[in-house]
């Protein structure tokens, strides 16, 4: 469920110029005169990047007040508590420091403190947001979310999962500096990198893609297919700074668009099966490609119809290279298999059609609609069986 509140197209907040090297984060304290900071961080970030030798001295001249040891992925819980800490202290800016869940925890938290509405309410869609909170500064030492980029949240409330969207959830500052990720261990650059690769292929075909959109998530795509495995195998400055690029602009490209089918479909693998984010929705990528090539005029959701939407799919094949769709899917699964990615669902504990159906019973319908090709929950149960089979069948 999305919660697209009230009144939010009436609201205009501007991002900065994108800001890639956290050393520059001095100058902007000093020129927003801030004397009271909410530092929302994760701590292992913290300590791996390189972030505290750089930001420390800061924000011990500063009244700052540290929000540390929530879960992975935003909880609900960690939101209310962290608005506790947040009227304790009363701050002129919020910075975020660490992967996806600390921005959108520092999201959640700056804006949802000042709502007449709970917490609860705002986050499950029952009442909208209608101030906007105080500016955030995000700062990822991950390459995959792009959250600095957008105007959303995810928050899990009893273990579903929401999106709380308004334009005042976009950070003001972003600064995207890719040294800070250089500590990162394969497997979460694995996963935070598929991240950005499916939201950029999932971008350029949805519904809502506009000329915009198809830059941003164009250039992402080519950037994290051309360097993932490099910077997940054997990582190089260049590589995780492309990387960095891509999750950026992927993040802008969705700021647009949203996502489709492959995240509607990854929520539940990683809520029930502790699958990394990114992997759960890559798992569905490739038949999801296929399955929107064969779209119809009949079954069109796109209202510039199939051409325009096949048109934009031939985009995706270029982009890596191949001349066919299956090609193209190929390529996604060989992508995967090179970064020890899971490619079928037994391999993340789902075995059964009654878990299949499961997943499916959860998806998002939102992000279906946006899907460009009209998905029946038969159709996506035989396109997650099919995926099954022929993983039996290697």
């Amino acid at each position: 469920m999305e919660n697209h509140p009230a009144g939010e197209a009436h609201l205009t907040v501007v991002q900065h110029p994108l800001i890639e090297s956290i050393g520059e984060v001095a100058s902007i304290l000093s020129s927003v005169k801030t004397d009271r900071l909410f530092f929302v961080v994760d701590e292992p970030a913290w300590q791996a990047s390189g972030a505290k030798e750089v930001l420390e001295p800061y924000l011990l001249q500063r009244a700052t007040t540290w929000f540390t040891g929530f879960e992975l992925n935003p909880k609900l819980e960690d939101v209310q508590r962290g608005i506790e800490a947040y009227r304790g202290c009363q701050p002129d800016l919020v910075i975020a420091l660490g992967g996806g869940t600390a921005i959108d925890l520092a999201k959640l938290i700056g804006s949802l403190t000042v709502q007449v509405a709970s917490a609860h309410d705002i986050a499950t869609g029952r009442a909208p947001i209608e101030v906007p909170g105080k500016p955030l500064m995000a700062i990822p030492t991950t390459a995959g979310t792009g959250s600095e980029a957008t105007h959303f949240a995810v928050v899990y409330v009893d273990g579903e999962k929401y999106s709380v969207a308004h334009p005042s959830l976009l950070p003001r500052y972003a600064v995207v500096d890719s040294r800070l990720t250089a500590s990162l261990p394969k497997r979460i650059t694995a996963a935070t990198g598929l991240d950005a690769f499916c939201q950029a292929i999932e971008s350029m075909w949805a519904v809502a893609a506009t000329e915009e959109s198809m830059r941003y998530a164009t250039e992402a795509a080519r950037l994290a297919f051309g360097n993932l495995v490099t910077a997940t195998n054997s990582p190089t400055p260049e590589a995780r700074e492309a990387m960095s690029r891509a999750s950026h602009l992927a993040g802008k490209a969705i700021n647009i668009t949203k996502t489709t089918a492959p995240h509607a479909l990854s929520y539940a693998l990683t809520s029930r099966q502790g699958v990394p984010h990114g992997m759960a929705v890559a798992i569905t990528l490739a038949s999801m490609l296929a399955f929107n090539a064969e779209v119809t005029d009949e079954d069109c959701i796109d209202p510039r119809g199939a051409v325009a939407v096949r048109d934009r799919i031939a985009r995706i094949m270029d982009v890596m290279g191949s001349k066919n769709v299956k090609g193209a899917s190929e390529s996604i699964t060989s992508l995967l298999s090179q970064i020890d990615c899971p490619t079928t669902f037994d391999a993340v504990g789902v075995e059964t059609s009654a878990e299949l159906k499961s997943i499916i019973e959860s998806v998002n319908a939102e992000r279906l609609l946006n899907n460009p090709r009209r998905a029946s929950q038969g159709q996506l149960l035989n396109l997650l069986q099919a995926i099954q089979q022929s993983a039996a069948t290697k």
